[in-house]
């Protein structure tokens, strides 16, 4: 019995990753919003070259009711379509396309916010109990894999709409994200993002 139980579990754990097949689905799925490369051009949609390929797996599963759920972690009518579509299986083999991919990192637009980004980013703001942005997503901005994603190179635009995502409970796949969202102005969520995107 024990042995019929493992055969099971190893014919339902996934494979392992195939950039290949990854790129075969990104080329027809992904690559219009986020480029076939993974560096989109538009700022609404996020960067997905050099991403950790276990966070970018989470994230498409986020997309995803889980079982017995009512809705998604993530709330995204375009994302959940997609999301709905692709087995496990391929979520592994895209994010792992994409991962291999080289970021072609977006830029800081706004000088006068830089000093406060930056301040945000490696202090934290400690009187309002925001820990340091680098503290889990690396003192670089490159994350942490499978843990933490990489954030340096990201759209200002889109780092900052996930922050208020996470605030206003639209987005709930990161309990720890909520709090610290919850304790950032508009102004300290604008900046933190744009220094970011400058990370190099």
């Amino acid at each position: 019995m024990l042995a019929l139980a493992s055969v099971v579990a190893m014919a339902q754990s996934p494979a392992a990753p195939d950039p290949t097949k990854g790129q075969q689905i990104a080329s027809q799925v992904c690559a219009a919003c986020h480029g076939p490369d993974g560096n989109s051009t538009a700022p609404a949609n996020p960067k997905l070259a050099a991403q950790h390929p276990e966070y970018l797996a989470k994230q498409l599963q986020n997309f995803k009711p889980a079982p017995g759920a009512k809705e998604a972690e993530r709330v995204n009518a375009i994302m959940a379509g997609f999301a709905a579509t692709l087995s496990d299986q391929d979520m592994i083999n895209v994010a792992a396309y994409y991962a291999g991919q080289k970021l072609k990192p977006a830029a800081a637009k706004s000088p006068e916010t830089v000093a406060l980004g930056q301040k945000i980013y490696r202090g934290g703001i400690p009187d309002k109990g925001v820990p340091a942005c680098g503290g889990c997503h690396s003192p670089n901005g490159a994350g942490i894999p499978a843990q933490y994603p990489r954030l340096a190179g990201q759209y200002a635009e889109y780092t900052e709409s996930q922050l208020v995502a996470f605030r206003q409970g639209t987005r709930k796949n990161s309990a720890q994200m909520s709090v610290i969202a919850g304790r950032l102005s508009d102004a300290e969520m604008k900046a933190v993002s744009d220094y970011i995107a400058g990370m190099r």
